[in-house]
Order: structure tokens, then sequence, then C-alpha cells
């Protein structure tokens, strides 16, 4: 008889739960609320008060309950001197937003967000009352900033135009430390760039559609989230001074890929055409007079194309000044030029306007 009491008695002591410690989450109803405290019930082990500071933090939490709700809280002092175990609403709210934090890094669950501000590293944002962080690296292709040269006040500049907007992100990062999250718009059904760009080869000729045009190019989506850039120089043989002349958003665009670096992927537009120096090599020599029209001033004198795609340089010195050239030689208007030097495969050359020996 003794063994069965003892037996149950063991069974009644494991079936009971473990009373409240420092730092645990509990739940329980509200017994009462006054104006500096409020009581919940703790059965069976007491109960549990919020007053002093954490009433004060938590004001605006405590002005919605009522008699009989039902609250989570943290405990901060399980035995405190005054028979009441001390609680903590703001602490426990913390505790759970950090456990739907780590749900939805574990998830990789979308968050939509709008972003409040930027600076030169990426976008700032607010999640459940947590600050957090999204890196520029983490943009997707369509919302990445088109810089070239890595311009730190360009770059501020584009991320700027996002403030305001809504993003989905998800988070991929937190430091429980000092309460900051580490957000991601590359969500997680996505391929990684580095990934899908492991598919192609220099040389590739794909299909793509124009989503932007800068002034140093023209970006070309060549499937889903994932974009090349054709640079400036690789839009076509001929002198390029305005990508917005040639393209417009939405082309459909023929793509050659020329280099494949850090999950990016470089086009060219002009390597699907056939170059027009390789077709001159045998039409002109040095010493030829030739009919050049002016395209261009530079540092180092104008530049005349003599056909499509092929043009050489008038050099500053063949005239006292900058100004003495301009006057000389205008821009869009046609000229005999001397051929002085002419190389095809380099794709150099000369030009003089001395034509008489």
């Amino acid at each position: 008889m003794e063994e069965t009491q003892d037996k149950l008695m063991h069974g009644y002591l494991a079936d009971m739960p473990n009373p409240p410690a420092d730092g645990d989450v509990v739940e329980g109803p509200v017994l009462s609320v006054d104006k500096s405290a409020i009581y919940i019930d703790l059965s069976p082990f007491g109960t549990g008060i919020i007053y002093g500071r954490e009433f004060m933090i938590a004001r605006d939490m405590i002005r919605k309950l009522h008699v009989t709700d039902s609250v989570s809280a943290k405990v901060v002092d399980a035995k405190s001197k005054n028979g009441y175990i001390e609680l903590s609403l703001q602490e426990a709210k913390q505790a759970m937003v950090w456990g739907e934090v780590e749900e939805a890094i574990k998830d990789k669950t979308p968050i939509e967000l709008v972003i409040q501000e930027a600076n030169r590293g990426g976008l700032l944002l607010t999640w459940q009352g947590l600050q957090g962080f999204l890196p520029a690296s983490q943009l997707s292709a369509e919302h990445y900033p088109r810089v070239t040269d890595g311009d730190k006040d360009r770059i501020l500049e584009e991320l700027r135009r996002l403030v305001g907007e809504k993003l989905v992100v998800t988070i991929i990062g937190a430091t429980q430390d000092d309460g900051k999250l580490i957000f991601s718009e590359k969500h997680s059904g996505e391929e990684s760039e580095v990934k899908k760009v492991e598919k192609y080869e220099i040389g590739d000729t794909l299909s793509g559609t124009i989503t932007g045009v800068v002034e140093f190019g023209v970006f070309v989506k060549i499937e889903d989230n994932l974009e090349g850039l054709v640079h400036i120089s690789e839009l076509d043989w001929s002198l390029v001074e305005d990508p917005k002349k040639l393209f417009s958003v939405g082309d459909k665009v023929d793509v050659k890929v020329i280099d494949i670096k850090n999950g990016k992927v470089s086009l060219s537009i002009k390597q699907l055409k056939e170059n027009p120096w390789t077709t001159v090599g045998n039409k002109f020599k040095k010493g030829d007079v030739v009919k050049g029209v002016v395209i261009k001033f530079n540092k180092h004198g104008a530049l005349a194309s003599i056909e499509e795609g092929v043009a050489g340089l008038i050099h500053i010195s063949e005239f006292e000044n900058e100004e003495k050239l301009k006057e000389t030689l205008q821009l869009g208007k046609a000229y005999d030029f001397k051929i002085t030097l002419f190389e095809a495969k380099e794709q150099r050359m000369t030009l003089s306007t001395k034509t008489e020996d």
C-alpha cells in the first residue's frame, strides 16, 4: 500500500509544471488592474505583478487589458521580496517577436515592408518594432543600383528612389543583442545569381528584353531575376553617345555573352554584327585621301567617320589650340582627310586635314 502511495505521489510530482524562473515567459489571466500595477494569476505558483518601470514602459498595452484577459509576460524576478513574481510585458513582447524572427528566418517567410531611409550601404526598414537593414547587395536585379565605378554618391541617389516603396523581403539574419535584423530581397524561391549563370558560357547568343537604359549602357533581362549589362562600348560598332537614342525599355534584343564574373553577366550587341573594320582592310591604305564626317571632339582632337563604324582621329597638334580646331572642323560636316595611319586589325586610324604632300 505504501509503495502504491509513493508511486502515486511520484507521478503527481512528475506531472506538476516547473515553477517559473527568471527569463521564462508565463501566461495567466489578469486578476486586477490599478493605477500603478497589474496583477496576474500564475496558479499554482502565486501571483505575478507588473509595476514600477515595467508598468510605465508597457502602459499603452496595459490600457487595453481587462480583468480575466489572458496575458503573456516575462519573469524578471521569480523570488522578489514583496512575495510576488515580478513580470515584464515589454520583454515578453520582445521575446515573442524574436521567436517570430527565428521562425521567419527558418521558414524564409516573405514580408512586405515600406522602405524608410537609405544610406550608402543599403536601405533601412522596420518590422514588428525592430529595426532592420537591407544591404544593396541583397536587392533584386530590378532594384539594384545601376551605377558604374562604384560611385557612392550615385549609389545613394539610386537607393533614395526606393524610399517609400514597398518591397517583399525575407529576414536572413538577426542580432538580438542590438535588436537589428538583416533583410534580403532575393527571395527563397529564386536561384542565386551565381548558380543561374553557371548554365551560360562566354560566346553564347541569347535573346532578352531591355529593362533599363542608362548613360553607360543598357540592362537586358535574359531570364527571370537575371539581367546582364551591355556597356555603351558594346552597343554598336559606330560611336554611341546616348543609348536612349537607340534603345527603349521593352525592346527585344539578341546579345552575346562576353564575360561572366561573380554571378554577373556582361553582354554585347555589336559583336553579333559584322565588324566593319574587317571589311575595310583592303579598301583603304595609308596615304589615301578620303571623305569623313566629324562626329565628336575629345581631349586628343576630333573623330571623323569615313564609313559606318570606322572612324579616325585628327590630332589636336595640327591646330594652334582647341578653339582653332573647332573653328576649322564642325560637327556633322564632311571634309577631305588624308589617312596617316591605318591598322585595320587593331582598329586604329589617324587622319590629317593636310591632304597635299
